[in-house]
């Protein structure tokens, strides 16, 4: 079973109480969703495993959490390929400061793309959008990417000035290698790392594909999405461990952001012992390096103005 961003199957858990997040760290989180079911269904969320997800998630749910975990500012990232939600989403980031940025939609096979982008631009809040991302993981084609039409959209993605965010699986990692070979004047941000089989504790060949990826220097790593790759009711940190090492060695802290990837994550951990685990997971790093992974990546990648 796989959401929109793919967790694995087990059954949803509930967090206990949680550590207390130590040390002045500020937190960027680069990777949320929000949506409301009145507004637009989210076909996703089927089947009983994905029940708790089945209900509204507003910023409004989201801003106390973060508040008390630290979190600064956050980049709100599209859920469905829908043209509307993009604009709905800059709404939001016009309206509450703490959206410092948007990662949208749009259709990148258009002849228009460059100005459909433009338009975005225009609206309130356009000044939030700062990247785009497409559903890639559900395209048939692993090479989807390399298209022509889909290789002139990304070029227009690199001329408007934005980031190109990547949900894709570990058989379509190659594909993003190559496809940021042939744009280097793209970003690529590879949401959730790829989503690694992390239920199952295989490491290749994902592995050796995540390091074909980021040895592209215009590519980017989010350390978000992993709880639910894991199994949700028993993974643990030590689990998670030989993926997010494999990641820190592959791109190095400067390449690597924090997203929390909630309401999604809530099927196997609650928010605050998300940003916990990942703290826990990168303690051996220096106090620059933490900073570059939880607050500094994300600033500059995507030009977040935040205080």
């Amino acid at each position: 079973m796989t959401t929109h961003d793919g967790p694995q199957s087990t059954q949803p858990t509930h967090d206990g109480p949680q550590p207390a997040l130590v040390g002045p760290l500020t937190v960027i989180d680069a990777h949320h969703h929000v949506w409301d079911l009145s507004v637009r269904d989210q076909g996703w969320i089927a089947g009983a495993g994905l029940a708790p997800l089945r209900r509204d998630f507003s910023l409004d749910d989201l801003a106390p959490q973060a508040q008390g975990a630290g979190v600064g500012a956050t980049v709100v990232v599209q859920t469905v390929t829908v043209a509307a939600e993009t604009p709905e989403l800059l709404d939001l980031a016009d309206a509450h400061p703490l959206v410092a940025g948007v990662v949208g939609w749009t259709d990148l096979t258009d002849p228009a793309v460059a100005d459909a982008l433009a338009a975005l631009r225009e609206l309130p809040g356009g000044d939030r959008l700062v990247g785009i991302r497409h559903q890639v993981q559900e395209e048939p084609d692993p090479e989807w990417l390399l298209r022509p039409d889909v290789q002139r959209g990304l070029a227009a993605v690199a001329a408007a000035g934005l980031v190109y965010d990547l949900v894709v699986r570990p058989r379509q990692l190659l594909a993003a290698a190559e496809a940021a070979s042939r744009q280097p004047g793209l970003t690529f941000v590879l949401d959730h790392l790829g989503k690694p089989p992390i239920a199952t504790g295989e490491l290749e060949p994902w592995a050796a594909h995540l390091r074909a990826f980021a040895a592209r220097p215009n590519t980017v790593g989010k350390l978000s999405g992993l709880v639910t790759e894991a199994r949700w009711s028993t993974w643990t940190p030590a689990g998670l461990r030989p993926y997010t090492e494999r990641a820190l060695e592959a791109f190095g802290p400067g390449r690597l952001m924090f997203g929390s990837d909630w309401p999604v994550c809530l099927l196997a951990a609650g928010y605050r012992r998300v940003i916990t685990t990942v703290r826990e997971l990168t303690e051996e790093l220096t106090g620059p390096e933490r900073k570059e992974i939880f607050e500094a990546a994300a600033r500059r990648v995507y030009g977040l103005r935040t205080p």
